[in-house]
């Protein structure tokens, strides 16, 4: 799911869609407008789930995508060698994600608590409570 936004409205550490995969705005830089055209902004991305860098350019007063982000908590029922098992904590629906980086594995275990996103229907842990 996602929402038209301005592109002159966004800014830097905001999120958007590009190229159809939800990315954090890591670089934003708008031009002046020109003899011949409107103000132009160039934006560049890091994807949400798969890490790549995207970029584009296009007026400031274009529409853009934005991805409509939940955060939600769940707790660890397993874990996998390719995925994790988690429960929701509000309507108790079990699911499976990708693990997520290195850094945030080696504290997972059985029972602990963590917040996800779920983004345009895929879910990705992002912290460990606790």
């Amino acid at each position: 799911m996602s929402k038209p936004v301005e592109l002159g409205s966004l800014k830097k550490g905001s999120y958007i869609i590009i190229d159809g995969e939800p990315c954090r705005i890591v670089e934003y830089e708008k031009s002046k407008p020109g003899k011949h055209g409107s103000a132009k902004a160039r934006v560049v991305g890091i994807g949400i789930f798969d890490g790549a860098k995207r970029s584009f350019v296009s007026p400031v007063d274009s529409h853009v995508e934005v991805p409509i982000i939940e955060k939600r908590s769940a707790q660890v029922i397993s874990m996998g060698p390719n995925s994790v098992q988690l429960m929701d904590l509000e309507t108790f629906e079990v699911f499976e994600v990708e693990p997520p980086e290195e850094e945030l594995r080696s504290r997972l275990e059985t029972g602990k608590e963590v917040e996800y996103w779920r983004v345009m229907g895929r879910s990705k842990i992002m912290r460990v409570k606790g």
